[in-house]
C-alpha cells in the first residue's frame, strides 16, 4: 500500500518536475548528477521560502523606516507646537507682569493722592471753622452796637420830653453836655456800625468764595473717589477669580492672612475728621471704604505670594506627563522636561521641610506653604536650600536633573492640600491670568 502511494505521488510530481540529469564533463571522463522529482521539489520549496522571506523582510524594513520618519516628523511638529505655546504663555506672562506693575503704580499714586486730599480737606475744614467763628463774633458785635444805639435814642427822647414838660426856654449847660455826649456816642456807634456792616459783607463774600471753592474741591474729590473705586474693583476681581479658579475660598484665605497680619498704623490708617460730635461726613466714609479696599488688596497680595500660583520652571520646558492615572496608579504631580541644571524656583513663600534623597523621588525638596499646602520638587540634579530655611516665591532652590526613578532630565512637581495631591496646573493656570 505504501509503495503504491509513493509511486502515485512520484507520478504526480513528475508532471510538474520531470526527472533531469546534469552532466559534468572533464578532459578524461563524463559524469552526471540525477535530479529526481523529489529533489527538485525540495529545491523549489527552499528557493520559494528564501525569496518570500527576503520580500517580507524588505517590506518590514521599509515600513519601519517610513514609520520612524513619520514619528520623527510628528515629534518635531509636537515640539514646535509646544514651543509656540510656551512662547505665547511667556509673552502673556510678561504682559500680565507689566499690568501688575502698572496696577501697583496706580495703587501708589492713589495713596499719594489720598494723602494730598486728606491734607486739603483738613485745611478746608479748619478755614471753614475760622470763618464760622469770625461770623459769630461779627454778629455778636453788631447786636451789641444796635442795642447801644437803641438805648441812646431812648435817653435822648426821655431828656427831650422832660425839658418840654418843664417849659424851660433854654437848655441848661448840663443838658447841652449830655446831648453832645449822646450825639458823639451815636456818631461813633454809627461809624462802628458801618465798619461792622462792611466787615460782615466782606466776610459773607469770602464765605461764598469758600463755599464755591469747597464745591469745586468736592467735585474733584468725587472724581478721585470714583477713579479709586473703579481701580479697586478692577484690582480685586482678577485676584478673587484666581483664588476661586484654584479651588480656594478667598474669604477664608483673607481672614487667615488678616489674623496673621493684625498690626495697625501706617499709610492705610482710617481717616478721622473733627466733626464736633456729629456723624462722619460722606467723604470720610467714602475715603475709609477705599482704604479698606486697599487693605483688602494688600491682603490678597500676601495670600497670593503664599499660595503656589507661580511656575517652578521659568525657562523653556516640555510638559511630558500630566496629573492623574498612569500605569494603573495615580501620578501625583506633573513632569516638566528640560536640560540638566535648568533652574528650579519656589512657587510660593514657605519653609523648607525636607531637602535630600528620597526613595523613587531622587533628590527631593519639600516646602511647607501657608493654608495647609505643601509643594514637592523631585528628581533634582542639585539642591540649593537647607531644612528650616525660609524661601520666597521666585527664589531659586535647585537645578533640574535625572535622579531617582527617572527616565530623563525633568522636574516632577507636586502640590498637596492638607496631604492630598491636587493638580498643580490648576494653580499655575489660575496664576497666569494675574501674574
Amino acid at each position: 500500500m505504501k509503495t503504491r502511494l509513493t509511486a502515485r505521488i512520484h507520478r504526480v510530481l513528475e508532471r510538474f518536475f520531470p526527472e533531469k540529469r546534469l552532466f559534468l564533463r572533464s578532459d578524461s571522463e563524463t559524469r552526471f548528477i540525477r535530479l529526481t522529482s523529489e529533489t527538485q521539489l525540495v529545491a523549489w520549496a527552499g528557493s520559494s521560502i528564501v525569496v518570500a522571506w527576503t520580500i517580507i523582510s524588505t517590506a518590514i524594513l521599509l515600513m519601519d523606516s517610513i514609520g520612524a520618519g513619520n514619528y520623527r516628523a510628528q515629534a518635531q511638529r509636537d515640539q514646535l507646537t509646544y514651543e509656540q505655546r510656551l512662547n505665547a504663555l511667556s509673552t502673556e506672562r510678561d504682559s500680565r507682569a507689566l499690568e501688575a506693575l502698572a496696577a501697583q503704580e496706580r495703587f501708589n499714586s492713589a495713596l499719594r493722592q489720598i494723602s494730598i486730599m486728606q491734607t486739603e480737606l483738613l485745611a478746608t475744614e479748619e478755614k471753614r471753622r475760622e470763618l464760622e467763628t469770625g461770623l459769630e463774633i461779627v454778629q455778636a458785635t453788631l447786636r451789641d452796637t444796635m442795642r447801644a444805639r437803641e438805648e441812646a435814642r431812648q435817653q435822648v427822647a426821655v431828656l427831650s420830653s422832660e425839658e418840654m414838660h418843664e417849659g424851660t426856654a433854654s437848655i441848661s449847660d448840663d443838658a447841652v453836655g449830655t446831648v453832645d455826649l449822646l450825639a458823639t456816642a451815636l456818631a461813633d456807634t454809627a461809624s462802628e456800625r458801618d465798619q461792622i456792616a462792611a466787615d460782615a459783607e466782606s466776610a459773607i463774600v469770602q464765605a461764598q468764595e469758600m463755599e464755591l471753592e469747597l464745591r469745586l474741591l468736592q467735585d474733584r474729590n468725587d472724581q478721585i473717589f470714583r477713579q479709586l473705586e473703579e481701580a479697586m474693583l478692577v484690582s480685586v476681581e482678577p485676584l478673587d477669580d484666581m483664588f476661586r479658579a484654584a479651588g480656594l475660598n478667598p474669604d477664608n484665605l483673607i481672614e487667615q492672612v488678616r489674623r496673621n497680619y493684625s498690626g495697625t498704623g501706617g499709610p492705610l490708617t482710617p481717616i478721622q475728621f473733627s466733626t464736633r460730635g456729629s456723624n462722619p461726613d460722606p467723604d470720610t466714609l467714602r475715603a475709609n471704604a477705599i482704604l479698606t479696599a486697599m487693605d483688602e488688596i494688600n491682603l490678597y497680595r500676601i495670600a497670593a505670594e503664599k499660595a503656589p500660583f507661580s511656575t517652578p520652571v521659568k525657562a523653556t520646558y516640555r510638559l511630558t506627563s500630566n496629573f492623574g492615572p498612569r500605569w494603573g496608579r495615580l501620578h501625583a504631580g506633573v513632569d516638566l522636561a528640560g536640560p540638566i541644571g535648568t533652574p528650579i524656583y519656589a512657587t510660593a513663600d514657605g519653609v523648607v521641610s525636607f531637602a535630600g534623597r528620597a526613595t523613587g523621588y531622587g533628590r527631593l525638596i519639600k516646602i511647607t506653604n501657608a493654608f495647609g499646602v505643601e509643594t514637592r520638587f523631585a528628581h533634582l540634579n542639585s539642591i540649593d536650600v537647607r531644612v528650616g530655611q525660609r524661601v520666597s516665591r521666585g527664589e531659586k532652590i535647585g537645578g533640574m536633573g535625572n535622579s531617582g526613578l527617572s527616565t530623563g532630565s525633568h522636574l516632577h512637581y507636586e502640590v498637596r492640600d492638607n496631604g492630598n495631591p491636587v493638580n498643580p496646573m490648576t494653580y499655575i493656570r489660575a496664576g497666569q491670568d494675574v501674574f
